[in-house]
């Protein structure tokens, strides 16, 4: 089988709590907020949602596989009843699978995530598997590598030298949680061998070590520094910048008069988009603009997936656009 993208990282169950009977609290000296609940008591819910076969890396092989290309998910589950339902959503996504592993003795990933307004806050734990790279008969266009457990250094390092044996398979990386933790200098060989890298602002500032930094011009400078060839960091209402060693560019969002329903997979469906949009042969200019629309179709939905677009979904969407919803030269 030809892969056009072949997604590398862990994949989770997780039940989205619908909670109302909470509130946020800013945080004193931080610009961090709490989501707070009554201690020691019984709190009523609205509703729960079930999400299978979650994660950067699988929404990011859904996302391609939507979009009409050929994705296949290198990740990890357990002998437990929720491992076959993963790949049973893969399956019916049009995901290859023929690379998964069920470990045995192992649980499969499971987070548990608190629903409050158009925002989430996520319980997270991933499970320790024993990370091998798989045999790969031929080389995909594209490795999309994303969030992997803390035990995963040495994972890294074999994913690195099985791109050393595929050299004309492109990377794309987008970090996770305790990829962030590890730092880019444990990483240095993977920022390096990059043709996309994907991050938002804050991670960035933690990355790079410049918290005070917000001048989206120095950050995607730095992270150039470090290797990749084409650097995109998201800001949230304020859209996406990218570099590509020459010009920097700011995307929009795509303007949507709905208000986000749950805001959980935009980042993912925009780095993916982006992705595909590339593997596809688009320009990057071109490939910038898809990202936005697949975000904003997902944060209508609960969790990351059930709003991905087809293809025909999405050029529509582009067709329609309005005149300011286009890519500018950030100065």
């Amino acid at each position: 089988m030809s892969i056009d993208i072949l997604a590398i990282g862990d994949i989770v169950t997780e039940p989205f709590i619908r909670l109302t009977d909470a509130h946020v609290e800013d945080m004193k000296d931080s610009d961090t907020k709490q989501l707070c609940m009554r201690f020691g008591d019984k709190i009523p819910y609205e509703y729960a949602v079930l999400a299978v076969a979650v994660g950067n890396a699988s929404n990011a092989a859904v996302a391609a596989s939507r979009l009409g290309l050929s994705a296949s998910l290198r990740s990890y589950v357990g002998d437990d009843r929720y491992g076959p339902e993963c790949i049973a959503k893969l399956v019916e996504e049009g995901v290859d699978t023929s690379l998964m592993v069920t470990e045995a003795g192992k649980a499969t990933n499971y987070h548990y995530v608190l629903w409050y307004g158009s925002e989430r806050t996520i319980l997270v734990r991933h499970e320790e598997f024993a990370y091998t790279v798989p045999e790969l008969s031929e080389s995909p266009k594209w490795l999309y590598l994303s969030s992997l457990s803390d035990n995963s250094l040495p994972y890294h390092e074999a994913i690195l030298e099985l791109l050393k044996k595929h050299p004309d398979t492109k990377l794309a990386f987008q970090p996770g949680t305790f990829q962030i933790k590890l730092g880019k200098d444990a990483l240095k060989g993977l920022y390096e061998r990059s043709e996309l890298f994907f991050c938002n602002k804050e991670e960035a500032q933690r990355i790079l070590s410049l918290p005070e930094e917000n001048n989206m011009g120095v950050l995607l400078e730095r992270f150039a520094a470090l290797g990749p060839t084409i650097v995109v960091i998201t800001d949230g209402r304020e859209g996406a910048y990218a570099f590509d060693g020459k010009r920097k560019m700011h995307v929009p969002m795509y303007p949507d008069s709905r208000a986000p329903f749950e805001r959980t997979g935009a980042g993912d469906s925009f780095a993916a988009t982006v992705t595909a949009a590339l593997s596809l042969g688009l320009p990057l200019e071109e490939a910038l603009l898809w990202g936005p629309i697949n975000s904003m179709a997902v944060v209508q939905e609960v969790g990351a997936q059930k709003g991905l677009l087809t293809r025909e979904k999405l050029e529509e969407y582009l067709r329609v656009a309005p005149p300011e919803y286009k890519i500018a030269d950030l100065v």
